[in-house]
């Protein structure tokens, strides 16, 4: 019991950077989580953990440990969920990490599922940046594009389309381009991948010429270029559900549909390694119902 104390000291001080507040999950004191780390390490004959008046950090042996740990501690608690017979719904906390912008397609759907299990805690980090699912301790990632990490199983959660649009402010003063070579006397929004650095590519259809077109602005949050559009600053290249509202309220209208292919793909990421929790499987199950079925 007292090593599963260490690692769950250890564990919840990784997580959460401090001894306090790791103290405060824990229902124990600072003192009390300080000394069980200690003695973990003392054991393990390794530092763990690198303290600093500001905050404490991983060292390399224990980001590694670290990611071990995670895996025990998920599956004891799987495995609690799984045997335990005084519970009849999935409970605890659920990790997710997606894309800032599919907070169009959770937030409509969500309290639903809290009302249905209101014994999940719902952890959402909303960040476009890459994450390691299995080493931050994540239980399901949503993701588009490449899906290349073998580690991981995938779901298809959403289908959805990029498209070309602009403000009719914009299109009345410069016109509507007909073909994608019209784009040559336009302004351009371009997003921008936050972890590449590359933009993104406007999705027309296989065989047309790359169109030329004048950036006006390029960023890294859709929110900033759907406000940029709809200023009437140029086109963008933005997914249909973030611009449903804006296009059904006539603050945009579409571009150059018959010459545009943005076929895209959400999918739901979790690791291969363990079964699936009660709490996982139902969410999985649920956003796979619902946002399917709300396309």
């Amino acid at each position: 019991m007292d090593r599963l104390n260490g690692l769950l000291a250890f564990a919840r001080t990784a997580e959460l950077g401090s001894f306090v507040a790791a103290g405060q999950a824990l229902g124990i004191s600072a003192s009390a989580v300080g000394k069980s780390v200690a003695r973990l390490e003392q054991e393990l004959g390794v530092r763990l953990l690198q303290r600093s008046t500001r905050r404490i950090g991983l060292t390399e042996e224990g980001r590694l440990f670290n990611e071990r740990v995670r895996r025990i501690l998920d599956d004891i608690e799987d495995a609690e969920a799984m045997l335990s017979r005084t519970r009849h719904t999935p409970h605890g906390r659920l990790r997710i990490s997606t894309p800032i912008v599919t907070y169009h397609l959770l937030l409509p759907v969500l309290s639903e599922f809290m009302a249905r299990y209101p014994e999940i805690e719902l952890d959402i980090d909303f960040n476009d940046r890459i994450v390691d699912v299995i080493e931050e301790g994540i239980d399901v990632a949503i993701r588009s594009g490449e899906l290349p990490d073998s580690r991981l199983v995938s779901r298809p959660v959403a289908a959805f389309r990029t498209i070309l649009c602009a403000a009719s402010s914009y299109l009345d003063q410069y016109g509507t381009p007909g073909t994608p070579a019209d784009l040559a006397a336009h302004f351009g929004i371009h997003f921008r991948f936050l972890n590449s650095g590359r933009l993104l590519n406007w999705p027309f259809m296989t065989g047309s010429a790359a169109p030329q077109i004048r950036s006006m602005l390029t960023c890294n949050n859709m929110e900033a270029l759907k406000g940029a559009t709809i200023a009437g600053l140029g086109i963008a290249c933005m997914p249909d559900f973030l611009v449903r509202e804006a296009l059904h309220e006539g603050k945009l209208r579409t571009v150059l549909d018959e010459h545009v292919d943005g076929r895209g793909q959400f999918r739901m990421l979790w690791p291969s390694n363990r079964h699936l929790s009660p709490k996982v499987r139902v969410f999985v199950d649920f956003l796979a119902e619902r946002l399917a079925a709300g396309r």
